[in-house]
C-alpha cells in the first residue's frame, strides 16, 4: 500500500511541475563545453509553431560566470522560417550595469539573465521555425559564457 502512496505522491509532484511553466511553448539551453564559446559554435534551435494568433514573446537566456570579462554580450541570430526565407538580427544583451554589477539572478559567482528578443510577435506560419545563436563578440573563444538558450512563451 506505501507504494502506491509514492507513487502518487511522485505524479503530483511532477504535474505541479510541468504546470508551473504554463506560459512556456518552448525552452532549451545548451551548456557551453569548457565554458568557452567559439564563435564556429552555433547554437540551433527548433520550435514548432502551431498557433499563428496568439502573441508570444521570445526570449535569450544567457548564464555567465562572474568572471566575464565584459559586462555585454553580442549575438547573431538567424531565423529560419517554415517556407525556407530567413531573418538575420544582431543582438546586445547587457550582463552589468555601468557600475559592473551583474543584472539578472545570482548565486555565488554564476549569473542568470532572460533577455527579451521579440516581444508581441505573432508567428505567421505554422510549422518548424530554427533560431541559430552565434556568439559575435571579438573573440574567437568567448570565456565564462556557461548556457545559452532560448525560450517562447505566450505573451500576456
Amino acid at each position: 500500500m506505501r507504494g502506491i502512496y509514492k507513487y502518487i505522491s511522485l505524479l503530483i509532484l511532477l504535474l505541479g511541475l510541468v504546470s508551473c511553466d504554463s506560459k512556456r511553448i518552448y525552452e532549451e539551453n545548451y551548456t557551453i563545453n569548457n565554458q568557452v564559446w567559439n564563435n564556429k559554435n552555433i547554437m540551433v534551435y527548433g520550435v514548432d509553431i502551431t498557433d499563428t494568433i496568439n502573441p508570444c514573446n521570445v526570449y535569450i537566456n544567457v548564464r555567465n560566470a562572474s568572471d566575464y570579462p565584459f559586462s555585454n554580450l553580442f549575438l547573431f541570430l538567424e531565423t529560419r522560417y517554415p517556407n525556407g526565407a530567413f531573418s538575420k538580427d544582431t543582438l546586445e544583451c547587457v550582463l552589468a550595469d555601468a557600475s559592473g554589477k551583474w543584472l539578472g539572478s545570482g548565486s555565488g559567482d554564476i549569473w542568470d539573465n532572460q533577455i527579451l528578443f521579440k516581444k508581441n510577435v505573432v508567428f505567421k506560419q505554422k510549422g518548424k521555425y530554427y533560431f541559430n545563436l552565434e556568439q559575435a563578440m571579438r573573440l574567437q573563444n568567448l570565456p565564462q559564457i556557461l548556457d545559452i538558450g532560448l525560450r517562447v512563451e505566450r505573451a500576456q
